[in-house]
């Protein structure tokens, strides 16, 4: 870590400690394990910039839902870029876009004062258990000033929390841990599995391309990810996409802002794959459900595909494939940082393929 980063990570944590001191409360705390009485009214928070971390709240939006009867009203607090994401989802009654950068107002910075007023019974601070965030820890907790706040059992953050709930200690997917949170809530009811996503509305021209694909066994191949460095070589899909063409399967190749020319070098090198058309958000969802397979970068896409039903073949390079995976059907999750990193990337472009091959061949059976 840079000294920087530590220099932002010390400083954060020092927040914590001095925002926990003054709001402090007395009777706010509550015992481990504590049940809590039936919600009125629950805001989920999360207010983190990226797409897969929006729909990784799907499921504690489903459980809340679903599993407590008479069921709760349910607000969601994300952050602004990202509230494109939820808005719309028939399990949210509301969906909050937050600005985080004048959070050092405190209780009189942008939309506090709203979260207030509103009388959140509970606020769940959907932070995860492996580094503290502060941010949403302390959105959680001006938010719900007379709350039930809860959130990850974490050192110091748990400090801003009414009742912090520990890990599981069984999985260390992220999916399942942030449903874990609302323990205190569900009196041991099943939570939702899996994510989920609104019924996507498309524009003219991709209704007509779907309209397109009707009858035709296709793919989608997503090559792309907001971080360059955990991206597997675009030759590799390539690789993937000619396996599906010589099952029949029609590859769209699919791009997000600034990869158009990373979609056409996968074209390129595989003959049959189609270029597909500009997507915004919901028309790549209708696309991956339509075509009913995607392959795809541990990114954003992943989880959305997950959300909507596609089968996912989703390829993991140096990151924690257990955490950030979807590994129950008909999702498949492989690490192939062994073969980048261990072996100068030999043998990937033919994992690829077979890895492709073998999944869509289980699909059709």
């Amino acid at each position: 870590m840079s000294w920087h980063k530590r220099l932002e990570s010390w400083a954060k944590l020092t927040l914590a400690f001095v925002a926990s001191a003054l709001l402090w409360r007395p009777r706010r705390r509550r015992r481990p394990g504590t049940r809590l009485p039936h919600p009125r009214k629950v805001l989920l928070v999360r207010p983190d910039n990226r797409v897969g971390e929006a729909l990784l709240t799907t499921p504690l939006m489903r459980t809340l839902k679903a599993n407590l009867q008479p069921a709760p009203e349910v607000h969601v607090l994300v952050h602004a870029k990202v509230a494109r994401v939820l808005t719309g989802h028939p399990d949210a009654d509301a969906i909050i876009p937050f600005d985080r950068r004048r959070l050092w107002l405190g209780a009189m910075a942008p939309g506090i004062a709203a979260l207030r007023r509103a009388r959140y019974d509970v606020v769940v601070d959907c932070a995860n258990w492996e580094s503290p965030s502060v941010t949403s820890a302390l959105v959680s907790r001006l938010a719900g000033p007379e709350a039930v706040v809860i959130g990850p059992d974490l050192w110091p953050v748990s400090r801003l929390h009414s009742l912090p709930v520990p890990a599981r200690s069984d999985t260390r997917n992220e999916a399942v841990q942030r449903t874990h949170l609302l323990t205190p809530l569900t009196n041991g009811t099943p939570m939702a599995r899996g994510l989920s996503f609104r019924e996507p509305a498309v524009g003219p021209a991709i209704h007509a391309y779907l309209e397109s694909l009707a009858g035709k066994p296709a793919a989608v191949i997503n090559p792309g990810g907001r971080l360059g460095p955990r991206r597997i070589p675009p030759m590799a899909f390539a690789a993937a996409a000619r396996a599906l063409v010589a099952l029949g399967r029609v590859p769209i190749v699919t791009w997000g802002p600034g990869e158009e020319a990373l979609a056409r070098s996968v074209v390129d090198a595989a003959p049959g794959a189609e270029f597909a058309p500009a997507t915004n958000l919901d028309e790549l969802a209708a696309l991956m459900r339509a075509a009913g397979l995607t392959v795809c970068n541990n990114t954003g896409p992943m989880h959305l595909s997950v959300a909507v039903g596609a089968p996912t073949l989703a390829f993991f390079l140096r990151m924690d494939m257990e955490r950030w995976g979807h590994a129950y059907a008909p999702h498949r999750m492989v690490d192939l940082t062994p073969l980048v990193d261990g072996a100068g990337g030999q043998g990937l472009e033919a994992r690829a393929a077979d890895e492709a091959r073998a999944f869509a061949a289980a699909l059709s059976a």
